[in-house]
């Protein structure tokens, strides 16, 4: 069938083209929201989010003005838009300036990247490198981290503080605070 032909098919909540165009198209949209999100398990989380929206939404694709990939292109990209702004709202009712000192440490002469960050955390002990991955990097919130791990939250919160202390011992104090400011910074932009 055509790509015309699909479309008012999808159109008209045609389940096989649904699928023909989940075939066809997924690799691509998951391809683009990864680079949009940077985390393999969310990519696949907002695709699936967007398959939904973009079913519950067939009635409303209209073929005069875009071809069906850019539409659905569009569905996915605000997806994974609002899942980043989502991520970001988490991460930032974890920083709690009133309670740390850490928003007083410049950065300017960091560079993690020269740092090899992943690197060092695979020299922890998993069940600390695990909790700091899942706050730090995937930007759970404690809560979510203890969920997700299934730890009990003080748990978490003592495998932090060791995993931390540890990631001391291979940097300054200085350092390791400043790269995860500058992490932290550089995904909220």
């Amino acid at each position: 069938s055509t790509p015309e032909d699909l479309g008012n098919r999808f159109r008209m909540s045609d389940k096989k083209a649904f699928e023909e165009l989940y075939d066809t198209h997924s690799a691509r949209l998951y391809g683009v929201i990864f680079k949009m999100v940077r985390d393999e398990a969310i990519a696949k989380d907002v695709l699936q989010e967007s398959f939904i929206k973009i079913w519950k939404n067939a009635s409303k694709y209209d073929p005069n003005k875009a071809k069906v990939f850019t539409w659905m292109y569009q569905i996915a990209r605000n997806t994974a838009l609002d899942k980043l702004r989502q991520m970001k709202v988490r991460t930032t009712r974890e920083i709690q300036p009133e309670q740390s000192n850490v928003h007083n440490i410049g950065t300017q002469n960091v560079k993690p990247d020269q740092m090899d960050m992943p690197e060092q955390l695979n020299k922890l002990d998993e069940k600390y490198r695990t909790v700091v991955y899942a706050l730090f990097y995937l930007g759970m919130t404690q809560q979510e981290a203890s969920e997700h791990l299934d730890l009990p939250l003080g748990t978490l919160k003592t495998r932090l503080r060791i995993g931390m202390r540890e990631l001391r011992n291979l940097f300054s104090e200085l350092v390791i605070l400043s790269f995860v400011i500058f992490d932290w910074l550089h995904s909220t932009l």
